[in-house]
């Protein structure tokens, strides 16, 4: 439970050749830890790195620590500064890529829905900010993920669990506003990759699904999602990939049932959306 996990790199994972096994930038690092179900806690220190558009079909919730973080999210850039609270719905894919010098140091919260809604006893949470610059907030929100990652008892998480979410309350919207009626078809698209991420899919194919003829399709798509359509597929595919190394199988099957070419377009896949290898993503998660 607990994620006692050290604030230098990590220990460096099994070589794989001919694939980076750390960022370029020594400054660089990113650590993962997944205490319970529906839960993982992420901090980070990025200078160089540049992250592809990727997506963690959870709620994102955290704090700036210093310098400033340039991402793009729902069709627009934002900057992230310090004292800034940051704010992700499930779905949205996102970048991220340091817009100073020294880069950006920050630490996050991603968690299921379905989480949320039995912590707090609402359903529906929904955020129409990305980012708030709230600094009384962020520091409140910083202390109380430090105390996850340092929590030893179960009682001790969970208390502090409830606690950061209530800092988020008063940003979120509850319920859900609703969503408009085009994105029914779109949308149908969308679980149709969740369920064909093995496959080699044609923009023909896709665009059947939404009923849509070929291009008038592409052109809904990325007006809706601010991303293509094999931008999300491969977004999705390596959320399934993250999902499966965190239940401990092998990477190479995880290649293979995620729809990747092999090991290898996995690791360098997987680097360029969470910022560490797999193999050192099922250290920090005590795997390997």
């Amino acid at each position: 439970m607990t994620c006692l996990l050290p604030t230098t790199s990590p220990v460096a994972p099994l070589p794989l050749a001919g694939v980076p096994q750390a960022f370029e930038h020594p400054a660089d690092n990113a650590e993962f830890c997944q205490p319970v179900p529906g839960v993982e806690l992420y901090r980070a220190h990025i200078v160089r790195y540049a992250f592809e558009p990727h997506t963690h079909q959870a709620f994102g919730l955290g704090a700036i620590e210093s310098g400033v973080e340039r991402f793009r999210y729902s069709g627009s850039e934002h900057l992230a500064a310090p004292g800034s609270v940051v704010m992700m719905n499930p779905d949205e894919l996102h970048t991220g890529r340091a817009e100073t010098e020294h880069g950006w140091r920050y630490c996050m919260l991603y968690i299921d829905p379905a989480a949320v809604a039995r912590i707090t006893g609402e359903d529906g949470w929904w955020f129409d900010d990305a980012v708030r610059h709230d600094p009384a907030t962020a520091q409140r929100v910083g202390q109380r993920l430090a105390a996850l990652w340092q929590a030893d008892e179960p009682l001790a998480f969970d208390s502090q669990l409830y606690e950061l979410l209530a800092e988020f309350r008063p940003l979120a919207r509850v319920p859900r506003p609703a969503r408009p009626q085009a994105d029914v078809r779109l949308s149908a698209v969308v679980d149709y990759l969740r369920a064909h991420l093995a496959e080699r899919l044609t923009l023909e194919q896709l665009a059947a699904v939404a009923g849509l003829s070929p291009y008038h399709f592409l052109r809904r798509f990325r007006a809706q999602y601010h991303a293509t359509p094999q931008q999300m597929l491969m977004a999705l595919r390596l959320f399934e990939a993250k999902r499966l190394l965190a239940s401990g199988m092998p990477p190479a099957q995880v290649a293979a049932a995620a729809g990747l070419t092999d090991q290898s377009h996995l690791t360098r896949s997987f680097v360029k959306r969470y910022g560490v290898t797999p193999a050192r993503y099922q250290q920090q998660l005590g795997l390997r």
